[in-house]
């Protein structure tokens, strides 16, 4: 079903927002916000679980953890080489269609870097030998393992043996032994893995990334799952027939038809407190609808790549937040681009406590 109507930016967020489920507590468990919004981004650890935790009624910090410690959530680079949860049984297939681009990407470097495939194969063999039967070992003890059979491990050699073996889908982040997270074989964390051709690998990436992060356009889909942009359009046909496609300016948007377009004045949808690569801003390779341009280096100082935690007010992006955790306390404190509104202020205040309890204390303001 195909509507045109005349939308500012605002009707956008409006149903990005619902989509995404943010700030009402829809999910009853971790997993379910994991699987809902198929991929979130988690190379900021302390952040992501907030972006789950936001979804989810009554969750906390430590709910998080103990769903990475139960299996029901994991932790991987499935896409952009970067760490995401992921649901345990979403992994396998969304990598038979990412990982190939992504070490193709990566092969200039590993030249750069003197990797050779006798390397990655030697890592690949000790490493399977060392977890096979259900062991785990910490980042620090896998590379020493490395190290003491002969491969380099110094300056980014390192993480790029890792990152291979994550994109090859022998390994995953297993249980936190202290403050580190440890690596296991997925195929043993993960003994029962969807396992889909190609074709409906692509159709289960775009109705699952355009139901939760719609409305959206091919190329932010493209983007967000480290497609081509063929095989964007291609996941997108297969599913397209279960998407509203909305036109604002000239331009296609896709989303799940049983969030209806607002009229031109969205009800306002109240303050929330992002972690600096929640999806509603990540989730997008255009990030204009919530942001402003002329913000964009005050989220990203620098164009560094490092996202700050934000607040928005009625899904616009209108200043940053940061926090400081402390052992019975946690300090939170806001740098809007322009002065809050009274209301806005104090809903910033109910979100800043909000954010308190999931972390399991006092808030200081």
């Amino acid at each position: 079903m195909t509507r045109s109507f005349s939308a500012n930016r605002r009707t956008l967020t409006s149903l990005r927002l619902a989509a995404q489920r943010i700030g009402v507590g829809a999910f009853e468990r971790p997993s379910d916000a994991v699987r809902h919004l198929l991929g979130v981004q988690a190379q900021d650890f302390t952040g992501a679980k907030w972006t789950v935790g936001l979804r989810c009624a009554g969750a906390t910090d430590a709910s998080i953890e103990s769903a990475l410690a139960d299996r029901s959530i994991v932790r991987s680079w499935p896409m952009r080489g970067t760490l995401h949860f992921v649901a345990p049984e979403d992994l396998a297939w969304m990598l038979s269609v990412t990982a190939e681009r992504t070490m193709r990407t990566a092969a200039g470097r590993h030249v750069q870097l003197e990797l050779t495939d006798a390397d990655f194969a030697r890592a690949r063999d000790l490493t399977e030998a060392a977890l096979s039967g259900g062991r785990s070992v910490r980042r620090d003890e896998l590379l020493r393992l490395f190290s003491d059979n002969g491969i380099a491990v110094d300056g980014q050699r390192g993480a790029h043996l890792i990152g291979y073996l994550a994109h090859i889908a022998l390994i995953v982040f297993g249980a936190v032994d202290g403050k580190q997270q440890t690596f296991a074989l997925l195929s043993e964390w993960v003994p029962s893995p969807r396992v889909l051709e190609r074709d409906d690998a692509l159709a289960e990436f775009a109705l699952r990334y355009f139901t939760s992060h719609g409305p959206a356009t091919v190329r932010d889909f493209a983007w967000w799952a480290s497609l081509t942009l063929t095989d964007a359009r291609r996941g997108l046909a297969a599913v397209q027939g279960s998407l509203e496609e909305l036109i604002v300016n000239d331009t296609s948007y896709f989303h799940a038809p049983d969030f209806s377009a607002p009229d031109a004045t969205p009800k306002p949808s109240g303050v929330v407190a992002l972690p600096g690569f929640d999806e509603y801003l990540l989730g997008y390779s255009d990030r204009s609808a919530p942001l402003a341009e002329e913000y964009f280096e005050r989220i990203v100082p620098g164009k560094n790549g490092m996202f700050l935690p934000t607040i928005v007010v009625d899904g616009e992006v209108v200043g940053t937040w940061r926090r400081t955790v402390m052992a019975k306390s946690v300090r939170v404190e806001s740098d809007p681009f322009v002065p809050l509104s009274t209301a806005a202020e104090r809903g910033f205040r109910d979100a800043a406590s909000d954010y308190a309890r999931f972390m399991g204390r006092e808030l200081v303001l």
